[in-house]
């Protein structure tokens, strides 16, 4: 059971980029983003409410608002705006790989030891990364940019992480999460606005869709099913997350139409083989902060 869990909670992360690339055929990428943060914030909210389970922060306001400001509106507002030119099976790739920045920046900013396996396999999946960067920007012309913003988004998404193991929380995990997104969309909201005028929404289908696939399916859902596997000890789960580069590509070759290439392959195995070789011996073990991609 656990096994199916830590692998239904693997598809409904790598579905976030897809869904993402479907809603922005309906709308400019801010205002996808914000309407998703505050629908899922706000029903987490009611489900909290309605549950008679603690809700509010209470002496932890500053902390939560400044996960939210790093893993909601920087990492996920750069990730919306990436995946406007950036395939959602690149995306996927890269999202992969944010335990090696947390590693990095954690050795930086708290002197933390970092084992040679470790360094090896940042080494090993950062080659995979250029080689599916590459790819991307010679054949379908992805710009500069968009690779750019994704890496400032994971950036601020492994800063959040690290804060968030070095403040230690006393949170419910779903009121931390509740709060970061209603706090991310408060904060992004002018910049949503500003970026988004005059760039009108088509209320159709694939709007409503996506927004409802992200913030139900992955908000919601995927979150409850990792704090759930977190609880039952997901370390040994959670290597079922090496999968995310081949089912994000799967996902967005069969719903996109994302051409499946030899240097998309190469790139992914380059990826999981870094992974898996920075975690041996150990298990693997996900840096989160209450985040999904996306």
């Amino acid at each position: 059971m656990l096994v199916l869990e830590a692998i239904v909670f693997a598809v409904l992360w790598s579905s976030a980029a897809v869904a993402t690339k479907i809603g922005l055929q309906a709308g400019p990428p801010l205002a996808l983003a914000n309407f998703r943060f505050f629908f899922a914030g706000g029903l987490l909210l009611v489900g909290l409410l309605v549950s008679r389970r603690s809700v509010w922060p209470v002496r932890y306001w500053r902390a939560v608002a400044l996960l939210g400001l790093l893993n909601t509106s920087v990492y996920l507002g750069a990730s919306f705006v990436a995946l406007s030119v950036v395939p959602a099976g690149l995306f996927n790739l890269f999202v992969t790989v944010n335990p090696f920045l947390a590693l990095v920046l954690s050795r930086l900013w708290l002197k933390t030891t970092v084992r040679g396996t470790q360094w090896l396999g940042f080494f090993i999946s950062s080659i995979g990364l250029l080689i599916g960067s590459w790819g991307s920007m010679t054949k379908t012309h992805v710009p500069l940019w968009g690779i750019g913003l994704i890496l400032f988004g994971m950036i601020s998404m492994a800063s959040g992480s690290l804060y968030f193991q070095k403040a230690q929380i006393p949170l419910d995990s779903v009121v931390i999460n509740t709060w970061q997104l209603l706090f991310g969309a408060v904060f992004l909201l002018p910049v949503a606005v500003i970026a988004s005028w005059g760039h009108p929404i088509i209320w159709n289908l694939a709007w409503w869709g996506s927004l409802a696939w992200l913030v139900g399916a992955v908000s919601i859902v995927a979150m409850i099913l990792w704090f759930h596997l977190l609880r039952r000890g997901a370390a040994k789960a959670s290597v079922w997350l090496l999968l995310t580069p081949i089912i994000g590509y799967v996902l967005a070759a069969v719903f996109l139409h994302e051409p499946l290439t030899l240097s998309d392959g190469a790139a992914s195995l380059l990826v999981i083989i870094g992974l898996a070789v920075s975690e041996y011996p150990g298990r693997l073990s996900i840096p989160f902060s209450g985040r999904n991609g996306g």
